[in-house]
């Protein structure tokens, strides 16, 4: 007699947009108003039960996101489709938070685990007083860079390599902690009155991006050298050089998009 197959529960994806200035990073934490509470916290409300939302990563205190990804498994008693998890999410969401797409998706699929790379911006504005709707959304440098030398520093960053120097401490490495990573783009476009720099990559270590911005801005004003900056990567674990001289703000860095095969 052949045995009766359980149904599997359906998995949906989230795309997320959020102005993260207000909050205290995606992930839960105790007495921290964050992304991921807000959002089971909907899930509850609407399902009637706690739900698990599973991110595709970390953004940071004050971190942005246009297109975080997540996933959760919708109770068997719902019959909801996709369209109405859309609009049920987003009347009980901040208007700073918005759920841009929901979709069905295969039960193999995690939005952590499944996914291949990253895009991160990070935008600054050399204008010379700062717009009040640009608060807490750009790095403000009203110094005058130079963009060949901002340029020649996220050049060196492309491809392979050992960023140790560009990772904050969590407090749990150990001699086997992995910092090679690679990223395949790493790129500056102009702005009205600033740049947007570009970040994709197979994984990025804890403020990666941020200190490696801080580095190239650095750089570009003149008080950090290009051939100095080389030799933050690629460090021996045994002949340490120093960390990068600078973590650039929050304030100006997304999370752009999450890419899956």
């Amino acid at each position: 007699m052949e045995g009766i197959q359980q149904e599997l529960p359906v998995r949906l994806k989230l795309t997320i947009a959020y102005d993260g200035h207000r909050f205290g990073g995606w992930q839960l934490q105790p007495n921290t108003d964050t992304i991921q509470e807000r959002l089971e916290t909907a899930l509850a409300e609407i399902a009637k039960e706690p739900l698990r939302l599973h991110g595709s990563g970390r953004t940071d205190s004050g971190v942005h996101a246009i297109g975080q990804v997540a996933h959760f498994d919708a109770p068997d008693q719902l019959t909801m489709n996709p369209v109405n998890w859309l609009a049920a999410l987003n009347t009980r969401l901040p208007a700073t938070i918005r759920v841009l797409e929901c979709e069905e998706v295969a039960n193999d699929f995690h939005a952590r685990f499944s996914a291949l790379s990253k895009t991160y911006h990070y935008e600054l504005s050399t204008a010379p007083i700062l717009p009040p709707f640009q608060a807490g959304r750009v790095w403000h440098l009203p110094r005058q860079l130079d963009p060949n030398s901002l340029e020649d520093a996220l050049t060196l960053f492309h491809g392979r390599h050992d960023f140790r120097a560009f990772a904050a401490n969590r407090g749990n490495e150990t001699a086997e902690t992995d910092f090679q990573r690679t990223l395949r783009e790493t790129s500056l476009a102009p702005l009205p009155q600033g740049y947007l720099l570009t970040f994709t990559g197979e994984g990025f270590l804890y403020k990666m991006v941020r200190l490696l911005t801080g580095a190239a801005v650095r750089t570009a004003q003149g008080s950090f050298r290009l051939d100095d900056l080389a030799a933050l990567l690629d460090q021996p674990p045994d002949l340490p050089r120093g960390k990068s001289p600078l973590c650039a703000p929050p304030d100006g860095l997304s999370l752009y998009e999450v890419h899956y095969g």
